[in-house]
């Protein structure tokens, strides 16, 4: 028997798909990535690890469907593993980086004084500097994990920019009519700060949460690609990439079109949910 909460859940979730249909578009291409990193061990025709020497760039249609790659592995099976990789640094490092950003943006906002002012000029520095270009540092500081990518990616790129744009949320808040009558009537800083500044922020973290997803996907794809993303015998689309670009792109195209169009259509399905869900979330744009 259905709840009323699971009636108004699929109420809501079927007048956004009608009214925002690319946001659902979106969603459906981010949510069957996420159900094909879950069961490819289930749905994977090969062992992604599993070398031919006779399948060494074997075209696509044959013994594997989509082809072999520089040791005759299946590369459907590869695309498959590689989304278990993509998704997880992608949704691991989103929830850190975008959390921890929003957190240090509203005490950042309401502490004000010094505090802000040195936090702010951190984040000035951090996002001054190129995000690619640290996100390597730190992998060669580091070494090559997928743990060490996560931090990389939250260090450089996901946690100074959520810090900054939360920030500027929380500062207008901050100054609303309600913000000033509870501050006059002897709440307390973690009172106000979790009661009636945080719950209004949500749903700007919900869209950097979507749109920061993709860029934390190219991100992982770019340090794999440059080879100092994970380790080179785990499957990753990036590692793909960089297999092909050594083989040569003309002796087996398809080692470098099936990788880029799964790293295409992850980040295409985020931007769209991520602009959907700001159209939707964002008091200025509901009337428009």
């Amino acid at each position: 028997m259905v709840g009323p909460r699971s009636s108004a859940l699929v109420i809501g979730i079927t007048a956004f798909a009608r009214r925002k249909p690319l946001g659902a578009v979106g969603a459906g291409i981010l949510i069957a990535i996420i159900l094909i990193a879950i069961m490819a061990p289930f749905i994977s025709p090969h062992d992604p690890y599993d070398p031919s020497a006779r399948d060494i760039y074997a075209q696509p249609g044959g013994t594997y469907l989509l082809g072999g790659d520089e040791a005759g592995r299946d590369v459907l099976s590869r695309l498959f593993y590689g989304a278990r990789i993509s998704m997880y640094v992608g949704v691991i490092s989103v929830a850190i980086g975008v959390t921890l950003g929003s957190l240090l943006g509203v005490v950042s906002a309401y502490a004000g004084g010094k505090f802000d002012l040195i936090v702010q000029r951190g984040v000035d520095v951090a996002i001054a500097f190129p995000g690619i270009i640290l996100a390597l540092a730190i992998m060669a500081a580091l070494g090559a994990s997928v743990n060490n990518v996560i931090i990389a990616i939250v260090v450089s790129t996901l946690l100074p920019g959520s810090a900054r744009v939360v920030r500027s949320q929380a500062l207008s808040i901050k100054e609303m009519d309600y913000v000033l009558a509870a501050r006059a009537l002897g709440c307390s800083r973690s009172r106000i700060v979790l009661r009636h500044i945080v719950p209004n922020l949500i749903s700007i973290y919900i869209v950097l949460v979507t749109v920061q997803l993709g860029l934390a996907i190219t991100t992982e794809a770019s340090l794999s690609f440059l080879g100092l993303g994970v380790p080179p015998d785990v499957p990753t689309w990036g590692g793909m990439l960089t297999a092909a670009a050594r083989a040569f792109v003309a002796v087996a195209p398809w080692l470098v079109i099936f990788p880029g169009v799964a790293i295409a259509l992850a980040v295409f399905g985020a931007n769209l949910l991520g602009d959907a869900l700001r159209d939707v979330l964002d008091p200025k744009l509901r009337t428009k």
